[in-house]
């Protein structure tokens, strides 16, 4: 029970959704498929992928995460040692029988984007790739764990990834998904650096990570307004993050942690992101 327990809360439960939603919604409005394929995709993506996710990075940051405040609820495990190998183990092992199924059900393509989301699950945070350590990469690769579901749901129903809606759409969540993690990366700047890891905040500082928070942002919903109507209603979801992200403006490195007043925030506007895009589709 001990080890489920730590298994658990090492996924991060309160993000689960936010890949198996974009996995499950794509696929399904491409296709308007409810059986098995959308259901065990699904789940897919709302558990054992999360476990890849962030059970690999409890393991690989257990160092720097002791020196990190925020480890220790639902922002993030602090994972014990004794429980390293097994969480390693949990993940690859609750991964294989999904992801032979999608490759079974799939085409190339969508194969090809599958493997290469889970790719970037992994080279964020294993050692020897550590994308999470290369600044600005790490933004785009933490985005990328987000989009890939996208990605593949409308591979996977053989859309045309090309098509002007689905490219701008795509781009816009991916430029959500940079600013979403350049601005969670502020409130560790001083964990970051006294545990010896370089991100995009450690480089070019809290302040001027914020401010790229905010453009990017504004660049997203700026192009979501050049979809048809009612589509381009989305571009509300991005105001509150601006909103939130805003006061933060004048933070430096020393008041860094400040911001984690906003990043718990974010915690529970993606669900109210997710509500807006819901009321679009419905």
């Amino acid at each position: 029970m001990e080890a489920l327990k730590q298994l658990f809360w090492s996924s991060r439960p309160i993000s689960w959704i936010n890949t198996a939603y974009p996995f499950g919604l794509a696929y399904w409005l491409a296709t308007g498929d409810t059986g098995p394929t959308l259901w065990l995709g699904a789940l897919f993506f709302l558990i054992p992928y999360n476990l890849l996710m962030y059970g690999i990075n409890d393991v690989f940051d257990y160092e720097s995460d002791l020196q990190n405040p925020r480890k220790g609820g639902i922002e993030g495990a602090l994972l014990s040692p004794r429980w390293h190998a097994l969480t390693v183990k949990a993940a690859v092992w609750s991964c294989l029988p999904f992801v032979a199924f999608l490759t079974v059900v799939g085409n190339s393509f969508s194969t090809g984007v599958l493997y290469l989301t889970l790719f970037m699950v992994i080279a964020y945070s294993a050692k020897g790739l550590r994308f999470k350590e290369k600044p600005f990469l790490d933004s785009l690769t933490s985005s990328s764990h987000f989009v890939g579901p996208v990605n593949f749901g409308l591979a996977l129903a053989e859309v045309d990834l090309t098509q002007p809606t689905i490219l701008l759409s795509i781009f816009a969540f991916t430029l959500w998904g940079i600013a979403s993690h350049a601005f969670g990366a502020v409130q560790d700047v001083a964990a970051d650096r006294q545990g010896g890891i370089s991100s995009i905040a450690t480089i070019i500082g809290a302040r001027a990570t914020v401010w790229l928070a905010l453009a990017v942002y504004a660049a997203a919903a700026a192009l979501l307004l050049f979809l048809s109507f009612p589509y381009s209603l989305a571009a509300l979801a991005a105001v509150p993050y601006l909103v939130i992200v805003a006061p933060f403006w004048r933070i430096t490195d020393e008041t860094c942690e400040l911001a984690n007043a906003g990043w718990k925030k974010f915690i529970w506007l993606n669900f109210i992101a997710g509500a807006i895009v819901t009321l679009l589709v419905i």
